[in-house]
């Protein structure tokens, strides 16, 4: 394990999910208190949605001939100018200028996120050891579960920014942060770093073994189920329906995703150290989509809201986590280490596909059923992704022992 390597990764990674945490805030409460509706403030995030798709789609390819320094370093540079062109956004402008300015702005983060991401994790893969499956399963669940937590600490950072400098100040403000980060990085990752062997051809794309594909699947319908609620229906409720402060709403969200990023971090603990199989994802869901209906329940049967919101949101949070640290495990797991960056991208393009459904879906389902509504509505993409992950194989199959065993690409168990 080169310990150097990953904690610059790490490091950068850290950076940009600050920043990507606290302009989701911003974008958010900025444009409430402006009097946009939960249907409109979800357009504001549809871009970014949609160009991960793109994104994790072709920066796997990418990475995989170029090599995951240009992806990471092109992902930090990119989030960097989304920044410093939002704080040029004018008052003055009408409301369609604006909107289609901040989508814009918002697309190329979304290019930039996913790049960062799809490049941190791919390293992993990269820097640990072959066969080291317990380690594996550690160190990328410590990855993502900080990765998590910081965003949870960008959410706040982001209520709290745009309270102490205003929305252009506080853009400004981390665009040169970032600036900074990128040029730590450049001058310390080496070229060659998750660049494959062999020559990567286009249509590997698209040519895909049978557990990654159903992994990617359930990915997808996990993080609609999130977004469900997550991206407008449970900030404007807090805002409107609780009457919360921008800064309790900010310090809340923070609180649940920093708590979300912990038990993803303590994941192998939980699991008593073994690597998950298809198994354990299959129970989590299953578990996930109990805890998501009886919120709602719970409501309906006229328990007191905020309790049973809060209360609810903390167990969603806690076991989604454990439900998202086994997938980026089995992502990991699943793939040959020359196919990484090809692989995990393909597998993050159906994650921000769930985000982009599930981000429309909050708005529409917010506006017209309530909160309720995005509950319901996360509940069913929790109860599809048990019923996917039912398909996953115990163990991973890898295409050369499929091979040596004289079975085709990810068929069987």
């Amino acid at each position: 394990m080169n310990v150097r390597h990953y904690s610059i990764v790490t490091a950068a990674y850290w950076a940009f999910t600050l920043t990507d945490g606290a302009l989701r805030m911003l974008v958010l409460l900025h444009f409430y208190h402006l009097g946009y509706s939960p249907v409109r403030l979800a357009f504001l995030f549809l871009l970014y949605e949609a160009c991960g798709i793109v994104t994790n789609l072709f920066g796997g390819w990418l990475a995989s001939r170029m090599g995951l320094r240009i992806t990471l370093l092109g992902g930090l540079l990119l989030q960097a100018l989304s920044l410093g062109s939002l704080a040029l956004l004018n008052p003055a402008w009408s409301e369609v200028v604006s909107v289609s300015f901040v989508m814009a702005t918002q697309a190329l983060s979304g290019i930039a996120k996913d790049l960062t991401k799809m490049s941190s994790k791919s390293a992993i893969k990269v820097l640990v050891p072959a066969g080291a499956n317990g380690a594996l399963f550690r160190w990328v669940a410590l990855l993502t579960g900080s990765k998590n937590a910081l965003k949870g600490v960008g959410f706040f950072l982001g209520g709290f920014l745009l309270h102490l400098a205003g929305f252009a100040g506080s853009l400004g403000l981390m665009a040169g942060a970032l600036v900074v980060v990128w040029a730590g990085a450049w001058s310390l990752l080496p070229a060659d770093l998750g660049r494959a062997k062999n020559k990567v051809g286009f249509k590997q794309l698209f040519s895909k073994t049978r557990q990654i594909n159903i992994l990617s699947a359930a990915r997808l319908f996990l993080f609609g189920a999130r977004d469900i609620w997550f991206v407008v229906g449970v900030p404007v409720f807090l805002r409107a329906g609780l009457g919360w402060s921008f800064t309790e709403v900010g310090s809340f969200m923070a609180l649940w995703v920093i708590g979300y990023g912990v038990i993803q971090s303590a994941s192998p603990a939980l699991l008593r150290g073994r690597a998950p199989g298809g198994r354990t994802a299959t129970a989590a869901a299953a578990t996930l989509a109990a805890v998501t209906a009886a919120v709602p329940i719970g409501l309906a049967f006229g328990l007191p809201e905020a309790p049973v919101l809060i209360g609810g949101l903390a167990l969603f949070g806690a076991v989604f986590a454990l439900n998202s640290a086994v997938h980026s495990y089995l992502i990991l797991d699943y793939t040959d280490g020359d196919k990484v960056a090809l692989n995990v991208g393909f597998y993050y393009m159906a994650n921000a596909g769930g985000r982009l459904i599930g981000c429309l879906l909050s708005g529409l389902l917010f506006q017209t059923a309530g909160l309720s509504g995005c509950l319901w509505g996360a509940f069913g993409f929790t109860a599809v992704t048990a019923g996917i992950s039912l398909a996953l194989p115990s163990r991973a199959l890898h295409p050369d022992r499929l091979a040596a065993a004289g079975v085709k690409g990810g068929e069987g168990e």
